[in-house]
């Protein structure tokens, strides 16, 4: 494979951005402050490994707290997201949306790549949950807050957090104070389902200033709004229902003054029937047959063999302990992590495609196929770190990160009859003779057991070099190494049997200044790293491929680390009723991997391309209008694309990647705005009501880079079943359109109660969230798409 190399390091844009930064209306206002300024609250944050109000945070962070994500409703990620510059979240179905900031992203990863590398960490408290495609769907009952660390960072916490971090901020147990909440909710959504959910908080001193419990438990029922056709005119509706029952309970002891330890637990399942699939083609359900009823399938619609399904066991101990001293304060994590994933696939149309390529009878073709992917996740983290408390001029913080991860993922494709009609079609004793020792009609099954270990140590040093300006250096050394086995039996597959290994060692680094221009203006410039393991691609379903396939997707094996550089100038403000927060950045990124669709194969590899950057403009702004109205703009202008073309082994530019293109999954303009007015005489005998709103327009992305390629929405099956010829062509815009959604809700707060009533996605917008293709598209084709319009109430009840 050969590459064409440009390097586009665009400054031009970057410039104007700061530019527009400094020029800003706000940062003009800065004169007319003065020191009668309101006091607005303050939120505390530890993105640094160190408590520190939000606005003395020197890089960019956004923080929900409890209050904002009440009154919002927000129930899900991707709730959160909504009002968070530079966050992109792509829904690929029930608990598997990958969550993408700044632009960097590798396009679409789906389930059997159990070996690609998240590019957001996402942290519970201390505790690292990240899991690539699997990222947790947590509840977001009795959170403190929830934290958006924008950009690498890489050097506080390593791999994974190549684009940026997540973190999920609880409350911890209260020492002094006996208090607890209720909450209950009911909500409909349209053409679709009822919903319902209901969750608790108590926190008990156990003993006197030493000893209290923090318990939390929840149980939501998800309304579905998917139908799914069936054979013989079968119709199921609302098929992506489910449930998400959990719970944590956490005790804080203080034995002494200065130390505390929290251990905690936290059990977690999630169970749903299906996806939020709409399917525009499938092999058995088509405007093409002419044997069999002609379908065309609507809005909101699917068709399927077997019922769908999607299971998520989690369960998280974690223990932190903090011993302070006149010198520093020690901090010790460690966390276990144990997570049994199971999403279950009807895979007929997948494996009834491949029995038309192999001359099976249309009995064979029709046979009902579930193909079950499992992850099984035991992960043990330690983290011992030690940071100043001082107050001179020079802050240090220090520490060492382990965790040996144990990854288990297994495929089978469980089909009764198939062997019968293997054997018949292709010969006696065929069926056996594949199997490879893995059970008998499932003519695919692969496992693949890994274990990745790593070490780092980390250290950091602030310094006030003035009373205005501070600088800040820090580095991480990390060491990784995984190996895996790979094996695979059935007619399907290659009856693989290999054992791959990875590893990695480095530094990654930041520097950054931060300069306090007056009481009301800091800014801020910075050089960032932050890096991503490679890894070793799956060998293709050769069995499955075509020649043209095969041919082009055959020589990939492994894929080398992707590596980030960031530089990047923001500004923080605020002033009399306003805050303005604004950064302007450019990434520069090596060897980024890039996932495609390897067409008949069956398969998805990874490869690197040398070159690509993201730059943009991101801003989040709230003001305090009028007594009584408060407004908050968030948004964000982004350019991400490749600088280097790639070609396959015919001289050919492989998937859309080529100079210019687009990075997948990335809008290149996002941006929200929500108000909340709090009546002057509030309704109903209340201590406060108000109304909030909130708007969300989201810009076109593409799936993956080989969807913005001329032609790419051309899909002809070549399959002759039910009539159809196979020649017949489907025609698709791959490139997803921009969406709006309006959410309102309103509420009426009283002295021990809440309620809360809303009405989320207005207008009913169907949003196309990410494009579903099975098998190149010769056996399936559809969008994830969001949630329909959802009217709701939620009550909530405290009690002290």
């Amino acid at each position: 494979m050969k590459h064409t190399i440009k390097p586009c390091f665009r400054k031009t844009f970057l410039c104007a951005s700061i530019a527009s930064l400094l020029a800003s209306p706000v940062y003009a206002q800065q004169t007319a402050q003065n020191d009668d300024d309101s006091e607005v609250e303050k939120i505390i944050v530890t993105a640094t490994k160190r408590s520190q109000a939000i606005e003395d945070v020197p890089f960019s962070i956004n923080a929900q707290t409890q209050r904002d994500l009440e009154r919002s409703g927000a129930n899900t990620l991707e709730d959160v997201a909504r009002t968070v510059a530079s966050v992109s979240i792509q829904n690929l179905g029930p608990g598997q949306s990958q969550v993408s900031m700044r632009g960097v992203s590798a396009g679409q990863i789906v389930r059997d790549q159990p070996g690609v590398k998240e590019q957001v960490g996402v942290y519970l408290d201390e505790s690292v949950i990240s899991l690539s495609l699997f990222t947790p769907d947590l509840d977001l009952f009795d959170l403190s807050r929830v934290e958006t660390l924008r950009g690498p960072q890489g050097t506080l916490f390593g791999s994974g957090s190549i684009g940026g971090t997540l973190r999920y901020i609880t409350n911890q147990p209260e020492i002094d104070s006996f208090e607890g909440k209720l909450e209950a909710n009911i909500n409909t959504m349209t053409d679709g389902g009822t919903g319902n959910h209901i969750k608790g908080m108590v926190n008990v001193p156990l003993v006197d200033d030493t000893l209290a419990m923090r318990a939390v438990f929840y149980r939501t029922d998800y309304a579905g709004f998917i139908d799914a056709l069936g054979e013989n005119g079968s119709l199921n509706e609302d098929v992506n229902d489910g449930f998400r029952l959990g719970g944590r309970i956490a005790l804080k002891y203080t034995p002494t003054e200065n130390l505390s330890i929290t251990p905690r637990l936290i059990l977690q399942n999630i169970s749903m029937n299906g996806a939020n699939r709409q399917e525009v083609y499938n092999l058995f359900a088509n405007p093409y047959t002419t044997t069999r009823p002609a379908i065309t399938l609507g809005e909101r619609e699917q068709y399927l063999l077997l019922q769908e399904g999607f299971e998520d066991d989690t369960t998280i101990a974690d223990v932190t302990a903090e011993y302070t001293t006149n010198i520093a304060d020690f901090t010790f994590v460690y966390s276990y992590t144990d997570r049994d994933i199971l999403m279950s696939r009807d895979a007929s149309a997948l494996s009834g495609s491949v029995s038309v390529d192999l001359g099976f009878p249309n009995e064979a073709v029709l046979l009902p196929s579930n193909l079950l992917d499992r992850t099984q996740v035991e992960q043990d983290t330690f983290e011992i770190r030690a940071a100043s408390n001082n107050d001179s001029a020079l802050q240090w913080l220090v520490g060492a990160f382990m965790s040996d991860t144990e990854r288990k993922y297994s495929q089978r494709l469980p089909t009764p009859g198939y062997d019968a009609f293997t054997d018949a079609t292709l010969g006696e004793g065929t069926s056996a003779a594949v199997a490879n020792g893995f059970p008998l009609n499932s003519p695919y099954n692969a496992d693949l057991p890994y274990d990745l270990e790593q070490t780092a140590l980390f250290g950091e040093i602030n310094y006030g070099v003035t009373e205005r300006l501070d600088l800040t250096v820090g580095t991480r050394f990390y060491d990784y190494e995984e190996t895996r086995r790979f094996t695979t039996g059935g007619l399907f597959s290659n009856s693989d049997d290999q054992t791959d290994s990875t590893e990695s060692d480095g530094f990654t680094s930041r520097v950054i200044a931060a300069y306090e221009l007056n009481d009301t203006i800091n800014l801020n410039a910075q050089v960032s790293q932050g890096f991503r393991l490679g890894g070793v691609n799956d060998p293709l379903n050769r069995s499955l491929c075509n020649a043209q396939d095969l041919e082009v997707f055959g020589g990939f094996q492994d894929y080398d680390d992707e590596t980030l550089t960031n530089y990047e100038l923001g500004m923080k403000s605020g002033g009399r009723g306003w805050t303005a927060n604004v950064a302007a950045f450019y990434t520069d990124i090596e060897d980024l991997q890039v996932t495609l669709d390897a067409g008949s194969c069956s398969s998805r590899i990874s490869f690197n391309v040398p070159e690509a950057h993201t730059q943009g403009i991101e801003f989040e702004l709230t003001r305090q209008a009028t007594e009584h109205l408060f407004i908050s703009i968030a948004g964000s202008l982004l350019e991400a694309e490749f600088d280097s073309t790639v070609f396959d082994s015919s001289g050919n530019v492989l998937g859309g990647v080529a100079e210019g293109n687009r990075l997948a999954s990335v809008p290149e303009t996002s941006f929200a705005i929500a108000a909340t007015y709090d009546f002057g005489e509030p309704l109903f005998g209340s201590s406060s009501t108000y109304i909030q709103g909130s708007y969300q327009y989201v810009g076109d992305r593409i799936t993956q880079p080989s969807d913005q390629v001329a032609g790419a929405g051309r899909f002809v099956s070549g399959l002759p079943f039910g009539g159809a010829s196979g020649t017949e062509v489907t025609e698709l815009d791959l490139v997803l359109d921009s969406y709006n959604t309006l959410n309102i809700s309103a509420g009426l707060v009283y002295d021990e109660y809440e309620i809360l009533l809303y009405v989320n996605n207005l207008f009913d917008e169907n949003a196309l969230l990410s494009f579903d293709r099975e098998r190149g598209g010769r056996a399936r084709l559809g969008y994830r798409v969001g949630e329909p319009r959802t009217i709701g109430a939620t009550f909530r009840y405290f009690f002290n």
